[in-house]
């Protein structure tokens, strides 16, 4: 003990000798907070901010002595924010202690809360105006008249630390403009600037605000008087035009506007002026324009397949604003699990059969209702599932369902997948939920259910294109649980030996099941002897008695359900009433009684007490005091009220707590008795989730196209407090866009916007939305706009000019080739040569939808020039390049060449030509025509022997032949093989070149008589055709004359497509040789002496052409010398 007295003499008090002290810093500027401690070393310095450790960085640390230093001082929103409450706390062996608190502030100076208002007075009164602002540090008011300090010399002007001015005696040159400033280290404002004047004049009688329908009459009066006598005139406050036609004023100022329409909807100003002054004053009143319904969207009708999903869409816009309802079949309809109805929307989900109705949007306001209508044609697959089977359901938890089932009896194995579909058996508008699994498995658990609660199942089947009917409905009952919440209590008492225990039921999904039990148990707070009773569960009161008077009571209660009991509250206190010490009739009487005590969370934050005096109560009550605390917290000094209050706000409360409250009234006498009661503070709800309405969305949504790339937009703020802050979100996307993903949303905060970027001369589908408060209003009626075109590219293209006549020209071409070009129209420019040097060009116009002109007067010998450009109402293109078109005088050539400008060559003989790649064309599809001509002449040749021994028929496909080559044939021919003449300059064909097989026994003489435009052939029939022998008409098609198509003089093609027509000779066809398979031609009957040979055994035939053998005029024959064996 000596060694202790030691210690405790020995030991230094632990104090601060320098604490931080409230502080005010500009934001950026750096802050030193003090604080110093002394004592036994060594002593440990930590720093708390809002109670919390305060975490060192490079901005703020601790200095060496223990002070705080902050370097840059941040004003972030937040945690961030270096604003609080800061304090130091000194530590050494022996303990610690923590220092007062302080505050430190950012300098700060707000818009002005209260601007003064302009005032109107008589000379000698008096003259007030104030103003509010609120800043950090407290700022410093003055007054500006005529934006000049007011002189405060006089004792008739004083102004007030609050901000207020007052002028005594008002004088004629007190008038004027005035404005207050307020200034502080931040920085300085001033009000707005107000004016001070005589009376001169005044209304009497102002417009009142009113509402009118449409196509009625609306009067707003206005009588001013004054000396002089004042000019009364109308404005509207959004500076509109009123309007004239259906306006006039009727006396000396009251406005009448007859025939009213919704522009007519405003403010209107009536001032009144007194002449010769600038001397006015004003009265505003609001005319209300109502309107009937109107549909801006209207439902469409829509095919679905059973379990899809229909949306239907509805907006309607009146004054007031309409109600949207729907109707299915003439019925209204109920959202439930599956149907659903958003604003104006209706969305019914996991279609089926019974959904294939006629559906109603009805609008409905005070003046009118509507109606549209949309059907839903639901479409069944045949091959569909049918709907799962034998659905049963069992409970496995308070929380827990198994679901099982059967596969479809049909047309199981296209089942891909199964949805289970669950919702509360009872009540209304329940939600209904949806779970997607596998198609190997017939069961499922479902495990975020409520206890104690019927819940109804059913399944669909799903395959590719559809789904099966939904399955039979099962209603299964989850198990009980324990309760997860007691009930809250409360605690008054109606003598000096009672307490009266009452108690709320137990909200449904805390209770989980019904309360078939009650337990309260209580002591006094000096003893731990429990005295417990169990009460029936239907119970909400009892009454303890034989209570001491005068002495705290802990009061807890617990509920139970079938499955055992929930957990116990907290101990609430009740201090017993005192005896009676004063011998009047009796103490009931003298004390006021416990009041009635109801509590109510308004919020996550806030509670609402109310009460109302006892009925028996008789004394005289001289206020109330109201007590509360947090479970398990301290309680606070009492909030003292008046005797007639009968509600009180407590506020700043944390979420999901529980709270005592105590409420006792007094008198003269003393305290009376008193009422507890607990209640629970729910959590906070999001925004998203506040049963808040909407804000209404934008309104008079406009677009206008700017360029082929952007689109302005603007539109109607809605009518509600200008204060707040309004943001908007743009929704834009072309139309009949199917990916979600590629619109685009923009935000802004003006009532305008430039979207860019867009594709041209698309049609795109905009609509708007409006946040404020963290609330979205739905979007605006969509407005749909296209953008611009752009402006061509490139000029137009395959222009061509043709000479028609001697002083006219066609010139044709084709649009530009960018294919998202529009074209309105086309400019041709020409001028001749000399007139081009001179700058002098003659210009046509034609519509987009012509692609050629006549260019008209055109004067010969002239070499003209022209261009096109393709135009639209963005702009123009670039021109082509320049073509030339000589014009030639009577009597010269047109077989001339001349150059374009881009170095091409165009022919001038009055006849469009082909180009390179026509001319290649051309000659690769008479290459392959003549190949397969050739082919096929080969496989006839040598494929049939009767077609070998057909010696004419061999020797007519060879003759087309040649003359397709050469116009002419020379021909030795007969059936077994070629016959060499003497002469040595025949020249031989080598594709027909075959060994010649000499028989001298075989012989055959023949003469051909040579005319003008035949060709003979010998022809020896030795038997009838073989029928399966191909005929000649195999490759010529059904022989006989055809007519022949010359070209006539001076034709010309002159279409858009470019081709044209030469002068040409066609040749003749091979009619006179063309005959039926099964004949001869009569003209070789004479001619033909033949011999069959006895042997033959592979035929052979040769084609021989002699040089001298042409055609050189229409119907000459080529004739060979002879046709000889």
């Amino acid at each position: 003990s000596l060694a202790q007295e030691e210690c405790v003499l020995c030991f230094s008090e632990l104090f601060f000798y320098k604490e931080p002290h409230d502080v005010n810093v500009m934001r950026k500027d750096p802050v030193i907070l003090d604080c110093q401690a002394r004592g036994d070393l060594p002593i440990s310095m930590k720093w708390l901010k809002n109670g919390v450790k305060v975490l060192e960085n490079d901005r703020v640390y601790a200095l060496s002595n223990g002070s705080l230093y902050i370097a840059e001082v941040e004003s972030k929103a937040g945690d961030k924010s270096d604003e609080g409450f800061y304090q130091c706390l000194a530590q050494n062996k022996y303990g610690a202690i923590l220092s007062q608190k302080a505050r430190l502030t950012i300098a700060s100076i707000s818009p002005f809360e209260i601007q003064p208002v302009s005032a109107v007075v008589q000379e000698g009164s008096v003259a007030r105006f104030s103003c509010k602002i609120s800043a950090s540090p407290l700022p410093i008011i003055t007054w500006e008249f005529n934006r000049t300090i007011l002189p405060l010399s006089t004792e008739r002007i004083t102004v007030l630390p609050n901000g207020v001015l007052q002028i005594y005696g008002v004088q004629q040159g007190d008038a004027g403009n005035y404005r207050c400033v307020a200034t502080n280290i931040a920085n300085r404002r001033r009000s707005t600037e107000i004016e001070l004047f005589g009376r001169k004049c005044r209304i009497i009688a102002g417009p009142q605000n009113i509402t009118a329908s449409l196509h009625q009459s609306a009067i707003l009066e206005c009588v001013a008087i004054g000396n002089p006598k004042p000019i009364v005139s109308w404005s509207r406050l959004d500076h509109k035009p009123i309007d004239v036609f259906n306006t006039r004023v009727m006396g000396n100022g009251n406005l009448i506007i007859s025939d009213v329409k919704l522009e007519h909807t405003g403010i209107y100003v009536c001032r009144a002026t007194t002449p010769g002054t600038r001397n006015f004053t004003v009265a505003m009143a609001l005319l209300t324009v109502l309107a009937p319904p109107a549909f801006v969207e209207w439902p469409e009708s829509l095919t679905r397949p059973r379990a899809g999903t229909a949306r239907f869409v509805c907006q309607a816009e009146g004054i007031p604003a309409p109600k949207i309802t729907w109707l299915k079949n003439g019925e209204r309809i109920h959202s439930n699990g599956r149907i659903k109805m958003y604003n104006s929307k209706l969305v019914i989900n996991q279609i089926i059969p019974e959904d294939d109705a006629i559906y109603q949007c009805m609008a409905e306001n005070d003046q009118g209702s509507i109606l549209s209508t949309a059907r839903l044609i639901v479409v069944m697959s045949e091959d569909r599932p049918s709907a799962p089977r034998s659905v049963r359901a069992e409970s496995v938890s308070s929380s827990a369902i198994l679901l099982a089932w059967d596969r479809p009896l049909y047309n199981s194995h296209k089942v891909i997948a199964y949805s289970v579909h669950y919702m509360k058996a009872e009540g209304l508008n329940n939600e209904e939920y949806q779970v997607v699994i596998g198609n190997d498995t017939t069961r499922y658990i479902i495990d975020d259910l409520e206890p104690a609660s019927n819940y109804t199942f059913y399944i669909v089947a799903y395959m590719p294109m559809g789904a099966s009917r939904m399955s039979d409905h099962v209603i299964q009952h989850t198990l009980e649980d324990v309760p997860l919440r007691a009930p809250e209590i409360s605690l008054t008492s109606r003598s000096p030996t009672d307490i009266v225990v009452s108690w709320q039921p137990i909200p449904a999904k805390f209770r989980r099941g019904r309360i078939v039990a009650i337990r309260l148990s209580f002591r006094t707070s000096t003893e731990n002897a429990i005295n417990t009773l169990e009460l029936p569960g239907s119970m909400s009161e009892y009454l303890i008695e034989s209570l001491i008077p005068d002495t705290i009571y802990l009061v807890r209660i617990a509920a139970a359900t079938r499955v055992g009991w929930g957990e116990q509250s907290a101990w609430t206190s009740h201090r017993t009433p005192k005896h009676p010490t004063l011998k009047v009739h009796s103490a009931i009487f003298v004390f006021p009684l416990a009041p009635e005590l109801h509590l109510e969370p308004l919020n996550c934050t806030t509670i609402l007490v109310r009460w109302q005096p006892s009925p028996v109560n008789r004394a005289s009550i001289q206020g109330y005091k109201l007590f509360y605390r947090e479970e398990s917290q301290q309680e606070r000094a009492p909030i003292e009220l008046r005797a007639k209050d009968s509600h009180h706000t407590i506020g700043g409360l944390d979420p999901r707590r529980k709270y005592h409250v105590k409420l006792l009234a007094y008198s003269y006498i003393g305290e009376g008795y008193q009422a507890d009661q607990t209640v629970s503070t729910p959590g906070c709800v999001s925004v998203r989730d506040r049963m808040v309405p909407p804000p209404p969305p934008p309104h008079h949504l406009y677009a206008k196209a700017n360029s082929s790339s952007s689109v302005y937009l603007h539109w109607g703020r809605p009518a509600f407090s200008s204060g707040q802050v309004v943001n908007y979100t743009v929704r834009c996307n072309p139309v009949g866009l199917q990916n979600a993903s590629l619109v685009l949303y923009l935000q802004t905060s003006e009532a305008h916007m430039l979207v860019q970027d867009l594709q041209p001369f698309t049609k795109y589908e905009f609509a708007v939305r409006l946040h404020v408060d963290q609330l979205s209003s739905p979007w605006s009626p969509v407005v749909y706009h296209t953008t611009l075109p752009e402006v061509p590219s490139g000029p137009p293209i395959g222009i061509k000019v043709t000479l028609i006549e001697d002083d006219t020209a066609l010139v044709s071409w084709k649009q530009p080739e960018d294919p998202n070009v529009v074209v309105s129209h086309y400019t041709i420019l020409y001028a001749s040569r000399k007139a081009w040097i001179a700058g002098e060009w003659k210009v046509l116009q034609r519509e987009g939808t012509l692609t050629m002109a006549l260019l008209e007067n055109l004067l010969p010998g002239n070499v003209y020039l022209i261009k096109i450009s393709a135009s639209n109402e963005v702009g123009d293109g670039p021109f082509s390049s320049a073509v030339e078109l000589p014009v030639l005088l009577k009597g010269e050539t047109a077989n001339s060449k001349v150059k374009h400008p881009d170095g091409t060559h165009a022919y001038l003989d009055g006849f469009y030509h082909l180009d390179q790649k026509s001319m290649t064309g051309i000659i690769v599809g008479v290459c392959i025509a003549l190949t397969c001509i050739l082919i096929c002449a080969l496989i006839l040749i040598f494929r049939s022997k009767a077609r070998y021994e057909n010696g004419c028929c061999q020797a007519f496909v060879e003759l087309c032949m040649q003359c397709i080559i050469c116009g002419g044939t020379h021909l030795i021919i007969n059936s077994f093989g070629p016959i060499k003449q003497n002469k040595q300059t025949k020249k031989k064909w080598w594709p027909f070149n075959y060994k010649v097989r000499k028989n001298t026994q075989q012989s055959l003489h023949a003469t051909c008589a040579y005319q003008p435009g035949n060709t003979v052939l010998t022809y020896e029939k030795e038997s009838p055709m073989s029928p399966h022998q191909p005929s000649l008409q195999i490759l010529f098609g059904p022989i006989g004359d055809s007519e022949h198509s010359n070209n006539s003089e001076g034709s010309h093609e002159t279409g858009d497509s470019g081709r044209y027509s030469h002068d040409e000779t066609e040749m003749t066809h091979l009619s006179s040789v063309s005959s039926s398979a099964s004949s001869e031609p009569p003209s070789l009957k004479p001619f033909i002496e033949y011999e069959p040979s006895p042997v033959s055994d592979s035929p052979h035939f040769a084609l021989e052409v002699p040089s001298s053998c042409t055609l050189e005029a229409p119907n000459q024959m080529c004739t060979p010398p002879a046709c000889r064996l």
